[in-house]
Formats: C-alpha cells, structure tokens, sequence
C-alpha cells in the first residue's frame, strides 16, 4: 500500500504501509463522520496528503487519502474509489451532456451493474433493468464507469448504442437511444404536472424585476382551475423549490417532477415580490 502526497508542502513524497480496515468510520471531537466504508491504513498521512491518491503494489487506485485519527497514531482514512466512481458517474453522467440515458450504474468488482432504471427513459424502453451486468457497449468492454459513458455519448443521439448484458446467467443484446433531455424534460412538462408555466430568469430579467439573483424560475402564468391557482400562486412570483430540492433551471425542474403521479402532492418554496413606490420587498413563503 503507497501513498503519495505533498506533506506539509515540503514537496512531493511517497509512504509506505499496510491496508488496516476497509469499513471504518473516522471520528471527529468523538462525533460519527457518518460516510461508511472509509480505507484505513497505517502508512504516513500528513497535512497536504489530503487528495493524494492510494495505490495498491499493482499500480490501482484504491482511494484518496482525506484524513487522520489525531489521537492515535498511523491511522488514515481514504475514500474508496467506488465512491469516487459513483460520484463521476453523477458529474459525467449522460444527463451532464443534456443526453437522457435513464439508468445508474455502479461498479461490482471488475464489472458494471444496473443500480437504478428511470420509468419510461430509453434504458426502460431498451429492456435493461436493475442487476444487469454490462458487459460491452458498441462491442467494447467499458474499463470503469467513465469509460462507459465515454462510450454511451460517442454515438449522441443519432445512432443507437448495443448494450451486451448478462442478466444472471443469461446473456442479451440490447439497443437503447439516447434522446435529448429538452425534449422530455421542458417547461410543458412542469405545466402538465403542476399548472405553471416557468421560464428561467436571465440576468436583464433580473434586473427588470429587481432581483439580485437569477436563481428559481419565473411564474409566468398559472392555468385556470388548477391547484396551483387554488393555492393562490399567481404570475410574477419566483418558483425556488419543489420539495425543498431546488432546480438549477428549466430541465431541472422537470426532472424533479417527471416520476410524480397525477394526484401527487408537491411543496412548494415561492419568492413573492412586493412593490411599494420604487422599493421591492421580497418574502418567500411554501406552498403545497
């Protein structure tokens, strides 16, 4: 086990140990850290070895030195590549591109696994569901999470991608098609889902309405006879979240909402702005 790392800045250096735990959680003023399955190892970990990486005698990644056990002496903690893995997955996700894939997948071993499948996107419709190992894409092994939606994008949305899977013994092809999120996730299908029409605040529109900020969506209309008009949300008002979850824009909000089923109830955070002479007042309030 070597880790490497900038110590204390003196430069570049390399410490040597073993592989003490793979599920610890590190205390902090005696309170849990709460992240399970943190590496423990005894080789040297000093400050400025934070992000430096642990590598097993093969030359792998393992994880990423992050901290240390202040009153013992050689215990340091890394996360674990997995969990490295699952948040690039996350960053470089086909979603990132503005691409809709549908599935999560997870490293198990040498291998990928379906973690999750979103209902009706192009991994349902393609067949793939939770538990297939993906073995190719486009008859190529994929070498870890990034490399497979390395491979997912190359095609974008004008061919289909083949999938070779193995679903517990059985092995099947698979085709699925990428289709742009825009076309899915869009301000009609926060308006069908709740009675809004948004639109995303630019920085003039900001500016016009008296706003600091461009985050939340702007209400610019509210359909006749729905709930959302029931509960007294009018135009002009700021949408900042659903169910306290806050979408960066348009699409975002669509996502939010596009596994909800009709007669489902959502909370919702508004920016209501009052105007009095030249000065604007804003206040937020929930709506549900």
């Amino acid at each position: 086990m070597i880790a490497l790392g900038n110590p204390f800045g003196l430069g570049g250096s390399v410490s040597r140990g073993i592989l003490s735990s793979k599920s610890r959680r590190p205390a902090i003023e005696n309170v849990p850290l709460g992240v399970e399955d943190w590496l423990q190892t005894d080789a040297a970990i000093n400050p400025g070895n934070s992000g430096g990486p642990l590598i097993n005698l093969k030359g792998e990644l393992i994880g990423l030195s992050v901290a240390i056990y202040r009153e013992g002496q050689g215990i340091g903690f890394a996360i674990p590549v997995r969990r490295l893995s699952e948040a690039l997955m996350e960053i470089l996700s086909p979603g990132s591109e503005r691409l809709w894939f549908g599935a999560r997948l997870r490293p198990t071993g040498r291998t990928l696994s379906v973690a999750g499948v979103e209902l009706e996107s192009p991994a349902d419709r393609a067949g793939l569901r939770i538990g297939d190992e993906v073995l190719q894409v486009n008859e190529t092994r994929p070498r870890g999470l990034i490399d497979f939606h390395r491979l997912l994008l190359e095609n974008g949305d004008r061919r289909a991608v083949k999938l070779e899977i193995k679903r517990g013994a059985t092995p099947l092809t698979l085709s699925v098609r990428l289709v742009p999120e825009a076309s899915v996730f869009n301000a009609a299908l926060v308006r069908q889902k709740t009675g809004l029409s948004v639109q995303e605040i630019t920085r003039e529109l900001a500016q016009r309405m008296g706003l600091l900020t461009t985050d939340g969506l702007l209400i610019a209309g509210v359909d006749r006879d729905s709930e959302a008009e029931r509960l007294g949300i009018q135009r002009g008002q700021v949408l900042l979240a659903f169910d306290q979850m806050v979408p960066t824009d348009v699409i975002a909000a669509a996502r939010l909402l596009h596994a909800r089923a009709p007669g489902d109830k959502v909370s919702v955070d508004l920016l209501v702005l009052r105007r009095s002479g030249r000065m604007i007042f804003p206040s937020v309030r929930p709506s549900s």
